[in-house]
């Protein structure tokens, strides 16, 4: 009795591991007629539609303060953090004196934001099913973070009068002491607002500051404090973090050059340091403007751009990094540069050389954590072979290859890497022009006696 009870046990699993095994089935069918239905230009807009992702674990897993803001949170993914809860209270003050200085209700900012709520929630990879389903929540977070960003370009930028002198945020000492890590944080992937956002909300507050499509990226430029010209013309950006990337960007790359012709390297070859194309008779200068792709080899000289090498260096381009490698079709061009200056960087004497060079401005003590700094952005990262400075890497490369060029570089290597070895060159030339001299002066010698 008791077997045939567990036989009967057995039978009724299986028929119901069959029947999910059909539901299954079926389940799939539906998603491939789906699937067929939709053409791949759907497709294709659909993956469009994103621009904000969340770093991977592995990814962040390398440098975990590096992703994560630390004072405020925008957008849904790290609302509601405990370390981040202290700033809500200034946003929904922010808030108060956007709309008394804006003078329009609360309800139209509502409205317009309403008009495209699927297409702000499209903006972010993989977003909670919590923020898809309470679509009023949503709309209530990015006006209030959309409201609260818009004051914090404004205070930095723009003289506010409506905010208390001795203001925590809003006042000279909130700019010292507050603002710096606000705008740390405003450059993080997984903390940004969709442009869209900040257009809306200042399309209602005035209409007329929306007459200029650059007006925010004008905004925010200057909030970061970069040296680009405000005058050119950035186009649409899907947020912060791109707005500063195209700034980064901005000028046009170095014209080629007609006349040189590359070798038969396929350009596979490691780029060496600083210190052994210098000692290749390569020279280091500084380029005309600060624009990453502002990278070009001719006549023996690579002029690099300036960059300013601080505590905010290593999260900001390994966030820049993180929206190239995320964000399909967006470019690689600092993905490329950083890559490339981390060849540039093996040791100390060469974040020292191009010191040196006006190329690193070093705020950050030693030569030692620049050195690792550019070392460690270079971790973990994949680059294309069709890369910009793909180009510049041939024109070494067929530069150090010249045999006159090679013999110079172990000349220096060889012999003038140290003082004694310096000496003992200095030492063996001075020997060689004295036997030369008692040489001569022994000839001469012969030739009076006779």
């Amino acid at each position: 009795m008791i077997i045939r009870l567990f036989q009967l046990l057995e039978q009724a699993e299986a028929r119901r591991g069959m029947g999910d095994q059909n539901n299954w089935v079926i389940r799939v069918n539906d998603e491939l007629n789906r699937v067929s239905e939709n053409s791949l230009e759907k497709e294709t807009e659909e993956w469009k539609k994103r621009s904000i992702y969340k770093v991977p674990i592995a990814v962040a897993d390398l440098n975990k303060k590096a992703y994560r803001p630390q004072t405020v949170s925008f957008g849904p993914y790290h609302h509601g953090e405990g370390s981040l809860k202290p700033m809500e209270e200034h946003k929904r003050r922010a808030l108060l004196h956007f709309l008394k200085r804006s003078k329009k209700p609360l309800q139209l900012y509502v409205n317009s934001l309403a008009e495209v709520v699927q297409q702000l929630k499209d903006s972010y990879d993989c977003l909670d099913k919590k923020w898809q389903e309470n679509t009023d929540e949503f709309l209530q977070l990015m006006i209030l973070d959309g409201c609260f960003m818009l004051e914090i370009l404004r205070t930095a930028t723009l003289s506010m009068a409506d905010y208390a002198h001795n203001d925590p945020i809003f006042s000279d000492h909130g700019k010292l002491y507050i603002l710096p890590y606000i705008k740390r944080d405003m450059l993080m992937l997984e903390n940004q607002l969709p442009m869209l956002v900040l257009s809306r909300l200042l399309a209602v507050e005035d209409k007329k500051a929306m007459e200029d499509e650059e007006f925010v990226n004008t905004l925010i430029v200057k909030f970061c404090s970069l040296h680009v010209s405000t005058k050119k013309r950035m186009g649409k950006c899907l947020h912060v973090l791109d707005v500063y990337r195209k700034s980064l960007l901005s000028g046009e790359p170095p014209k080629k050059k007609d006349h040189w012709k590359p070798s038969s390297s396929s350009g596979d070859e490691i780029i060496r340091s600083a210190s052994e194309l210098n000692e290749a008779g390569i020279r280091f200068k500084k380029s005309k403007s600060v624009s990453l792709k502002d990278i070009s080899f001719h006549g023996g000289v690579l002029r690099l751009p300036r960059i300013v090498v601080d505590d905010v260096t290593e999260p900001l381009f390994l966030n820049l990094i993180a929206f190239e490698r995320y964000h399909v079709g967006t470019g690689n061009e600092v993905t490329s540069y950083i890559f490339f200056m981390d060849s540039l960087i093996d040791t100390v004497r060469d974040v020292s050389h191009l010191n040196s060079r006006g190329i690193i401005q070093n705020a950050i003590g030693s030569d030692k954590a620049a050195t690792k700094l550019f070392n460690n952005l270079s971790k973990d990262v994949t680059i294309d072979p069709n890369c910009s400075l793909n180009e510049v890497h041939k024109e070494v490369t067929h530069y150090c290859s010249k045999r006159l060029n090679q013999w110079r570089a172990n000349l220096i290597h060889t012999y003038f890497t140290n003082p004694w070895a310096i000496l003992s060159v200095i030492a063996a030339i001075f020997l060689f022009a004295l036997t030369i001299i008692q040489t001569i002066y022994s000839i001469l010698g012969y030739y009076h006696a006779e």
